[in-house]
């Protein structure tokens, strides 16, 4: 398996997730600007989404890929079936536990989120209503993670990597037909996320049912928790809990911080982490998918050479990639904004507000990325103490840098507190990598990095001398103008970049690798 051919593929579908998101998002604030009405709709989604990444993706995926690699490996596919019914009963039925559980506790939960003196009685009443219709969307996810982690196992990446597609789908169409015709229209989006998730489930089942992995799910749970291959990932996913959801329950936090720095805070926070989402999907969601199976599989065949090996290519495209990607971010941060959400209710005043965390966010991108690159060599090794330990270090961290960043720089201090607290969780995974052996970085690393600085320097004085020939918010009049200006401005900076990279010796082969 060509690992960039693969990792091209899943860049392309989540690049396809991505844009239909950011048209997803730029719909949201033409509709409803930022308002303490979209404050509630982003504190109800981002409860039931914090769950779905702690509970039905991030920690079950981390526990789940590299125990179901070494028992593909050593029982084949037969010896695999079992744990897979196994498993899936038991995540369904624990996702429905928590579902019932977090209905029941909506009101306090919103309470402990938000500053509800600060809002009115109607906002704090949609925030309970859209939580309560939204929670079911976890059930969902953790079909869709646990079909995600089998298909990727079996090297299906494509499928898994398009599903995210879906949920943007229903929210465009919510938007455009279904939120005039309500009386509260933001319910709609509500809606959206409920009939997405059903549509990611369907996705998923001709996919398993042609690897003959689709799960049975039992109406015992109790009998599938004796099964040892659960017993190991319970062991392994409680911890990685803490881990892999270390900076969702930071954004959380910040999310409460936000509703108190006046309307519009956490809608200012939710759009530049929209766009943050978009290199971080493309770059280190994709490459912690292709890495996490193929790392689990060398462990299993205990190629410690082959191990080392994968880590240098994925830290090396990382930088390759993520260095820029933060440049441009914190270069072009207000025409980005403008061009995307600039429109209807969404004000001159709220592209600044939106930019300002975005440039903010820019600042710990390659963290943000390297974290994402460098978890997989632990939990391929099935080591997840080593993760949670730092990640608590780093969620502390991160509000001790709040009490710093937010009364000097306001919403964009909470961004820059997640930036950075992402590049020191980087920086204490990558040492800890060095300190036991488990990656010996391979030659030329210095070289790589003084062609890569010479590059970036170039791109970013070009994007900025583009950028401050337009004054981006008077050019609402003219969006296809301020669209074309702005894919002008990516294309040739991007261009600019790569052309000095070839110039200075860098080849598109020397970054060719195969997986086995």
């Amino acid at each position: 398996m060509n690992l960039l051919k693969t990792l091209a593929a899943i860049s392309s579908m989540t690049m396809l997730s991505r844009v239909t998101g950011l048209l997803r998002e730029s719909l949201f604030a033409r509709a409803f600007g930022a308002s303490e009405f979209t404050d509630a709709f982003n504190v109800a989604f981002r409860i039931p989404n914090l769950l779905r990444r702690m509970f039905a993706e991030g920690a079950f995926a981390q526990a789940f890929v590299p125990i179901l690699a070494d028992v593909k490996t050593q029982h084949g596919d037969e010896g695999t079936r079992p744990l897979v019914d196994s498993v899936a009963t038991v995540l369904i039925w624990s996702t429905l536990l928590i579902t019932i559980a977090g209905i029941v506790s909506t009101p306090f939960l919103i309470k402990w989120i938000m500053d509800t003196s600060r809002q009115t009685a109607q906002a704090e009443q949609a925030a309970v209503f859209m939580t309560r219709m939204m929670f079911p969307y976890i059930i969902c996810m953790a079909f869709v993670s646990l079909a995600s982690g089998i298909l990727n196992t079996w090297r299906q990446f494509k499928i898994p990597a398009f599903t995210p597609v879906l949920l943007n789908i229903s929210f465009i169409l919510a938007s455009l037909f279904l939120a005039q015709r309500l009386e509260q229209p933001i319910y709609a989006m509500a809606f959206a996320v409920v009939v997405g998730g059903l549509l990611q489930v369907g996705i998923q089942i001709p996919s398993l049912m042609k690897i003959g992995m689709l799960p049975r799910i039992s109406l015992n749970p109790i009998a599938a928790l004796r099964d040892p291959g659960v017993h190991r990932m319970l062991k392994k996913m409680g911890p990685a809990v803490f881990a892999v959801s270390a900076a969702q329950i930071s954004l959380l936090v910040n999310t409460g911080i936000a509703s108190r720095l006046g309307a519009g805070s956490v809608s200012a926070l939710t759009y530049a982490d929209r766009l943050m989402e978009f290199p971080t999907a493309m770059l280190g969601v994709a490459l912690g998918t292709i890495l996490l199976p193929s790392l689990a599989k060398a462990n299993a065949e205990g190629d410690t050479s082959e191990y080392s090996a994968l880590l240098n290519w994925g830290l090396r495209l990382t930088f390759l990639l993520a260095l820029p990607a933060s440049v441009g971010l914190a270069m072009l941060a207000e025409p980005m904004i403008a061009t995307l959400f600039h429109y209807g209710a969404f004000s001159a005043r709220a592209v600044h507000a939106s930019a300002m965390p975005l440039m903010a966010y820019s600042a710990g991108l390659v963290g943000i990325i390297l974290v994402k690159t460098l978890t997989p060599a632990f939990y391929a090794r099935q080591d997840v103490r080593t993760p949670v330990r730092i990640a608590i270090g780093v969620l502390v961290a991160v509000q001790l840098m709040n009490l710093v960043f937010v009364p000097l720089l306001g919403v964009a201090g909470l961004a820059l507190s997640i930036g950075l607290g992402a590049c020191l969780n980087a920086a204490v995974l990558y040492t800890m990598l060095r300190k036991r052996g488990i990656y010996v970085p391979q030659p030329g690393w210095m070289v790589f990095f003084a062609k890569l600085v010479i590059a970036v320097a170039v791109m970013g004085l070009i994007a900025y001398y583009c950028k401050i020939q337009f004054d981006w918010t008077a050019l609402q009049a003219r969006p296809w103008l301020r669209a074309g200006a702005l894919f002008a401005i990516v294309a040739g900076s991007g261009l600019a970049y790569f052309v000095v990279l070839f110039g200075l010796g860098f080849r598109f082969r020397d970054f060719k690798r195969s997986g086995r």
